[in-house]
């Protein structure tokens, strides 16, 4: 087989890893004009300064050991196979940056008969790459569970980030799901790499020129939609990891069903895109609003509202908190009001020293004013304090919810509509009359 299509197959089994969008596109040089272009393997990603890089998104085999249900490229699975060497793989890898198609490398892999194995194919890759080649770019490198400590170390000196996808919610799923892979697999290396950061952080402070570690730090990816947990479940194992392990991101994968499995969703069931959508929106609350995973969601109400995002959500349910005077109130209360981000809180913390602010002001520093202004208070300015519940639900309401060919509904409990009527509502008949129930729905919740 040659190069080109084991890259098209090992780069097509990768697509299921979070990094972004392929190119899709296959376009030669041909020598009158600038560039070209491959379609499999090129991904897209973010750097620390917010620069946008091509990677190549490639995994080193999808010959796998494991036989996990919910995996394209398991055991039983019918599909193409192939392995790239670790030679072919850094040759191919800068022959791609000589062409300027990408500036780095996303390496996953299926395991190739044992954990240990399959990590010292992946580490000889990286080692011809920053040795032989001198490679410099970003090299983005998933850990398989399970494998040999000494193992997870030698990648961590080679990556630039390292994650250990967690799979599934629970251990339970894992064990249903993926019965191969175990907790203390997954998250052991995760443990290692976090120690391993905080210790290279301290040789480094004491000799700049130690080795780093892993230095753009580590993530971990979870499917959505494949096992029955809430979103709570899911926000507070969030929650857990970015405080126990100090990740970078948490990525939500929806569950794309890929095979036939009485444990898994029905293979024309759609992926569960406007949940996956909502977790996102919770895990930046987490992570930059100063929110908890108990303040999103509870026992009582443990799945997200399909027609608000989590704050306007969390923001409705606690009106004896609002309408806050934005020149008067705590910055963290700031954070909580829909329509001001975290830039736009401290624009205001830093301008309401020098005067008082109207809606003007609040304009030019970014506030999302058709959201805020239900919740707010200002120089000039008190509609906040007099708008009704039903103007205020309006206003909020996602409009993406309702266009029905992209909203997933929950795979393991009633129609998320259902859902929010408390049972008392029937299915959606269209857009419009869904519309005016949810505004119904939610104002009677108030």
């Amino acid at each position: 087989m040659n190069l080109m299509s084991k890259l098209t197959i090992l780069a097509d089994s990768a697509k299921y890893d979070v990094a972004c969008t392929s190119s899709g596109v296959d376009r030669a040089g041909d020598g009158v004009h600038l560039g070209s272009a491959s379609a499999p393997g090129i991904c897209h990603s973010f750097s620390a300064d917010g620069r946008c890089i091509s990677l190549l998104k490639v995994l080193m085999t999808n010959i796998c050991a494991y036989d996990c249900r919910y995996c394209v490229n398991r055991r039983s699975s019918d599909v193409r196979r192939a392995a790239f060497t670790p030679r072919e793989l850094a040759e191919l890898t800068i022959g791609f940056y000589r062409r300027n198609y990408i500036e780095g490398l996303f390496l996953s892999s299926a395991v190739l008969r044992s954990p240990d194995y399959t990590m010292e194919r992946m580490i000889r890759t990286l080692e011809l790459l920053r040795g032989e080649y001198a490679f410099r770019g970003y090299i983005h490198a998933k850990a398989i569970p399970g494998a040999d400590p000494a193992l997870v170390q030698r990648l961590g000196l080679l990556a630039d980030r390292m994650s250990v996808n967690i799979e599934l919610p629970s251990e339970r799923s894992l064990s249903l799901l993926a019965p191969d892979k175990g907790r203390a697999a997954i998250l052991g290396p995760m443990g290692q790499v976090s120690a391993g950061i905080r210790q290279n952080r301290a040789e480094l402070a004491v000799y700049r020129a130690a080795p780093r570690f892993a230095p753009a730090g580590q993530s971990t990816q979870m499917i959505i939609g494949a096992s029955p947990e809430s979103d709570f479940h899911i926000l507070r194992l969030t929650e857990g990891l970015y405080k126990k392990y100090a990740l970078k991101r948490v990525f939500y994968s929806a569950y794309i069903p890929v095979a036939e499995d009485a444990l898994l969703p029905a293979r024309d069931t759609r992926p569960p895109l406007l949940r996956e959508h909502r977790l996102y929106q919770a895990d930046w609350l987490l992570r930059f609003y100063g929110f908890e995973a108990r303040e999103i969601l509870d026992e009582e109400h443990p799945n997200f509202n399909p027609y608000l995002d989590p704050k306007c959500n969390w923001a409705l349910h606690h009106p004896e908190l609002f309408p806050v005077d934005v020149n008067r109130c705590p910055f963290e209360m700031l954070l909580r009001v829909p329509g001001i981000g975290p830039k736009s809180a401290r624009r205001i913390r830093t301008a309401r020293r020098q005067g008082t602010l109207g809606l003007d002001e609040l304009r030019r520093m970014g506030v999302v004013l058709k959201r805020a202004q239900y919740f707010i208070t200002c120089r000039g300015f008190v509609r906040g304090a007099r708008a009704s519940r039903e103007q205020t639900v309006r206003a909020l309401l996602d409009p993406n919810a309702f266009n029905f060919g992209c909203e997933q509904l929950s795979l393991f409990s009633a129609p998320a509509v259902q859902q929010l009527a408390d049972g008392g509502m029937s299915l959606p008949r269209a857009g419009a009359e869904v519309r005016e129930e949810a505004v119904s729905c939610l104002v009677r919740e108030m």
